[in-house]
């Protein structure tokens, strides 16, 4: 299987991709730097993200 080049992908088409493929950390990272590049963007987690991160620690 081929990984597709993201930077041929559309920023719409990326994120499809990252959230239909939430394994490829390859292209999340890519799809973060292109986000947190945008002027007055705020990548963060959510309350329930930080819930299930924790509980993982912990198990």
């Amino acid at each position: 299987m081929t990984e597709p080049n993201y930077k041929e992908l559309s920023e719409t088409d990326l994120r499809g991709y990252v959230k239909s493929h939430p394994h490829d950390e390859d292209a999340f990272q890519y799809y973060l730097s292109i986000v947190r590049k945008k002027p007055g963007v705020v990548v963060g987690k959510d309350d329930t993200e930080q819930l299930i991160e924790e509980l993982r620690k912990r198990i």
